[in-house]
């Protein structure tokens, strides 16, 4: 083996591992615990929260003729003496939260 032909593997080999990386990190999607992290922020802004649960795994969704992936999952906190419990969606690509419902 030369030494044209070991510098032209290496090179191929590093050129393809970058490139490889790049597209895997532009597809990988937000983990369920990512997402559900985020919600909680987002909750404990309005004051404490008692309980979370999510969905693990991502299922269809459309909004506003939008077509997502998303996780569903739930969130408990107190208001005064009175439990509060809400529904949350999140993108499963970005974990931005989309909706929120209470539940009754």
């Amino acid at each position: 083996m030369n030494w044209k032909s070991f510098i032209l593997g290496v090179g191929v080999g590093l050129a393809s591992g970058y490139a490889a990386r790049e597209l895997l990190s532009q597809k990988t999607a937000v983990s369920p615990e990512k997402a559900l992290a985020n919600a909680k922020d987002a909750f404990k802004q309005e004051g404490p929260i008692s309980g979370s649960w999510i969905h693990m795994k991502a299922e269809p969704y459309e909004k506003g003729h939008l077509k997502y992936q998303v996780y569903k999952g739930g969130i408990s906190k107190f208001s005064g003496e009175e439990a509060e419990q809400y529904e949350f969606i999140a993108d499963a690509e970005t974990g931005t939260i989309l909706d929120v419902f209470p539940l009754h």
